[in-house]
């Protein structure tokens, strides 16, 4: 699969292509407490939202979703620190949460949105939930494809039988298959010099996990979209970068609860499968629960009309339309 995919990014893809495509966003660079924040803003003077990505994607997961969004939404997807355009945070404690603060400065400070909702998966949704911790009385609520990697670190001796199942699914998923967890948390600089001076190797790292943990691949353009942000701002090495400074310091953990409504879009392929009701519910107010019947990790790319049709139906029911 690798070697068709390089052979077809060699002769025959045109990053034209996909460069005239992601120009045509309306896209945005602000300074933020001193950063330059890259970011789309469909603007339609409606409800706002925030489109959070994660590893190792970037904003252009959310680029089928954009038009799904009827005009009454005003849609915001930036590149997190680290990614494409935003520049990493280095040396912070809890980097997560420091992004969660970053982007609520650039919703209520910069754009002016007194209150707004948030949607993410991965990294995504960790931010999403701690804007919804740290900023109440602006995240009306939030929209997730998964419940957090930081809710499995529990005392499993709390759990019922079927909690406790599905904690020990997700550990041997991780055993067989955490290995680039366990470099990226321990010797992400090591890695990134490798990944940043070969873009098949960039390219072997990125399509491995789109291979593990989806049920459809995007197809060959998307995924090459999305490897050439990496490769042209060089920000392979930026992204990882959470995961070292998350295991020194962690923004979330299992005694963390959010209290505004979440509405939670399952996918069956995605990492460890879809938890039980009652074990998301321990850090989550659940609001909106749906399983759906197809796709994975990278929901808004594999199944973009599921994606947004269930968020733009829970943000609907918390008043957006009104």
């Amino acid at each position: 699969m690798l070697r068709e995919l390089v052979r077809y990014w060699r002769d025959d893809y045109a990053w034209e292509r996909s460069e005239e495509r992601i120009n045509a966003l309306p896209q945005f660079v602000v300074d933020v407490d001193g950063r330059a924040v890259h970011f789309v803003w469909q603007q339609a003077r409606g409800f706002p939202v925030l489109l959070l990505h994660g590893w190792p994607d970037s904003f252009h997961r959310f680029h089928a979703v954009l038009p799904m969004f009827p005009e009454r939404f005003d849609v915001v997807v930036p590149s997190l620190p680290g990614f494409a355009f935003t520049r990493w945070m280095p040396g912070r404690e809890q980097p997560m949460r420091q992004t969660a603060t970053l982007m609520w400065r650039l919703m209520t400070e910069v754009l002016g949105y007194a209150r707004f909702g948030v949607a993410g998966g991965d990294t995504g949704s960790a931010i999403a939930q701690l804007l919804a911790i740290d900023h109440p009385e602006s995240v009306v609520g939030i929209h997730l494809t998964d419940i957090g990697w930081h809710a499995a670190n529990v005392e499993t001796s709390t759990l019922s039988r079927r909690e406790r199942a599905y904690i020990k699914a997700v550990q041997q998923a991780f055993k067989a298959d955490g290995a680039y967890a366990m470099v990226q948390t321990t010797r992400p600089r090591s890695l990134a010099v490798a990944l940043a001076d070969s873009p098949v190797g960039l390219a072997s790292w990125i399509v491995d996990r789109f291979h593990a943990w989806s049920e459809t691949l995007p197809d060959r353009d998307d995924l090459l979209a999305n490897i050439m942000l990496y490769w042209l701002t060089q920000t392979i090495g930026s992204s990882m970068a959470q995961y070292h400074a998350e295991a020194t310091s962690p923004s979330l953990t299992p005694r963390d609860r959010v209290e505004r409504p979440v509405g939670l879009a399952l996918f069956p392929a995605d990492i460890g499968g879809v938890p039980p009701r009652s074990f998301a519910e321990r850090t989550l107010a659940v609001q909106r629960w749906t399983e759906m019947p197809r796709g994975g990790h990278f929901a808004a790319l594999e199944q973009p009309a599921l994606y947004a049709r269930d968020a733009i139906e829970f943000f609907d029911s918390l008043g957006a339309s009104s």
